[in-house]
């Protein structure tokens, strides 16, 4: 009797086993990733991994970044069938929260596999776009003010283009993808003040509500006289020479007030900077743009 006890006890060891071995699930690997340039989004939004396989993406996991930009998690566990086959990496901008189970149109970086890394930028698609090439100029002039001649005055306006009659968009820039738009900003006394949003440098921007008092809507360039409507702890009229002058990309919706990671072009202004017809070259700022490794 004891001997067919322990047959069937050992019996019973062998089928937990076995049970506990098929809810185990298939096996998992590690997606590690190193990330610089990310910034903090606050509340309201935060960053998503996918691994892109034949059959569409799937989500490696959120994360969020500190001040310091450092990832609140860069190891994440995932199916290692699902990784083997995956043959790209890509990083969006998701919001809080988050009704959409698919990537958001904010696919910021992306990478190719290579064997088991991935080198991801926004160059690669379906990242935002290469700006390597990227390259445009501004002028100081205040169309917008009480009169349509020159009231000497012109430092206290800028407007991205070259001057003329009428002035001319000259920027070299990527049409942007679904879910981005560039905007403008000077860095004032208090922090950044927009300029307006866009996302054509041939046309005029999203408003101007820092113009002058008759309300002109300005030239058919973006850009922006700063009479009207001061932000808190700055004081108008505006002087824009000896600033800073930046053109960044924004998510939408974007309810941030200040500038998004991506700033493809700024420039520091001589205090002494002449006005129109001088314009001012933009300079490229690819060190704002994060760049780094996908690893399985």
């Amino acid at each position: 009797m004891k001997k067919l006890f322990y047959a069937l006890l050992i019996t019973g060891v062998f089928i937990s086993c076995s049970d506990d071995d098929n809810d185990a699930g298939p096996p998992n690997g590690t997606l590690s990733l190193t990330i610089s340039g990310l910034e903090n989004l606050g509340t309201t939004a935060q960053y998503e991994g996918w691994v892109v396989l034949d059959t569409g993406p799937i989500t490696t996991g959120t994360f969020t970044v500190d001040d310091n930009g450092n990832l609140s998690q860069s190891t994440f566990s995932v199916e290692a069938a699902t990784l083997d086959a995956a043959t790209k990496f890509i990083l969006t901008v998701e919001p809080i929260p988050d009704a959409d189970p698919g990537p958001s149109d904010q696919k910021l970086i992306a990478g190719d596999f290579s064997g088991n890394t991935a080198n991801v930028s926004t160059a690669t698609a379906p990242g935002i776009g290469d700006f390597s090439a990227s390259a445009g100029t501004l002028f100081l002039r205040t169309p917008t003010d009480e009169d349509s001649g020159n009231n000497g005055n012109d430092e206290y306006g800028v407007w991205f283009g070259a001057p003329g009659m009428p002035p001319t968009g000259n920027f070299t820039l990527p049409t942007l993808p679904t879910g981005w738009i560039y905007e403008g900003w000077v860095i004032g006394d208090a922090g950044p003040i927009s300029t307006g949003t866009f996302l054509d440098f041939g046309s005029q921007d999203s408003g101007n509500p820092l113009s002058g008092v008759q309300n002109n809507l300005g030239p058919p360039v973006p850009g922006e006289d700063f009479f009207l409507n001061a932000p808190m702890g700055e004081t108008f009229p505006l002087d824009v020479r000896g600033r800073m002058v930046v053109i960044s990309i924004e998510p939408v919706p974007d309810n941030d007030p200040a500038p998004f990671l991506l700033k493809p072009l700024a420039t520091l202004l001589a205090a002494d900077a002449e006005t129109a017809p001088a314009t001012h070259d933009f300079g490229l700022n690819l060190g704002s743009f994060p760049t780094g490794t996908a690893g399985r």
